[in-house]
């Protein structure tokens, strides 16, 4: 399916709901239950593959990763990349691009710090400029992440949309200020949802256009394995 198929669902009559996954297997199931498209984990796939969240993962295997799970399911998939790996607007789209991909999340947050908004604001400029319409972009705002304010979020979801983003995405967002964010940076808001809640509908009903549930489906079924294994003894 193409970027344009998949950009088409952010403007559609339902708000679209992208359970993350982590491996083929997971991606599978998300498919089979009818959602219409998948997103990667960033740090779902790291500790899968023995590493963290926080770019430690080395490019090529994150790559490689997302190519499995692209490979085996039909429906659009769009990538958690993290902060980009260092990588040049023009690798990175083609990196993306040549696992399958149709999508990525990029954050503005490296090494625990905030990057400069106009940085990233040139940074997803020049990988728009680099994709054209064949990439989707979800531009991550890390502001509630590090307790900054309202108004540094609606600044940055403003730049990014004016960067070329599709989507912005300020992860955590506290729920009484999620209106205002989408009222006030305009187009599509990807909101952060967990099994225990927030929940999809919630976020819908406050004005979400996208849901995505980041690492917490990957952590909620190992946990529910680490409370299976003594039970098997």
């Amino acid at each position: 399916m193409t970027a344009e198929a998949f950009r088409a669902m952010h403007h559609g009559p339902t708000p679209l709901v992208l359970p993350n996954a982590w491996d083929p297997v997971s991606a599978r199931a998300i498919a089979e239950a009818g959602y219409p498209a998948i997103a990667t984990s960033s740090g779902a796939v790291a500790r899968v593959i023995g590493y963290d969240d926080g770019q430690l993962t080395p490019p090529e295997e994150m790559f490689a990763a997302v190519a499995r799970i692209a490979r085996a399911v039909e429906v659009p998939v769009t990538a958690d990349l993290e902060a980009g790996y260092g990588l040049s607007p023009k690798e990175f789209v083609e990196r993306v691009l040549d696992t399958g991909a149709v999508g990525c999340n990029l954050e503005d947050s490296l090494d625990k710090e905030m990057v400069e908004v106009q940085r990233q604001a040139d940074y997803l400029a020049e990988v728009r400029a680099v994709a054209g319409a064949d990439l989707v972009i979800n531009a991550r705002i890390d502001t509630f992440l590090f307790n900054r304010n309202l108004e540094e979020a609606i600044a940055r979801g403003r730049a990014y949309r004016r960067a070329g983003a599709d989507c912005v995405y300020p992860i955590v967002a506290p729920l009484p200020v999620l209106p205002t964010l989408v009222e006030e940076i305009g187009g599509p808001v990807n909101a952060h949802a967990f099994p225990d809640g927030p929940t999809a509908a919630e976020l819908i009903a406050l004005g979400a256009t996208r849901i995505s549930y980041g690492a917490s489906l990957h952590t909620h079924t190992t946990k529910a394995l680490r409370q299976l294994l003594p039970e098997l003894t």
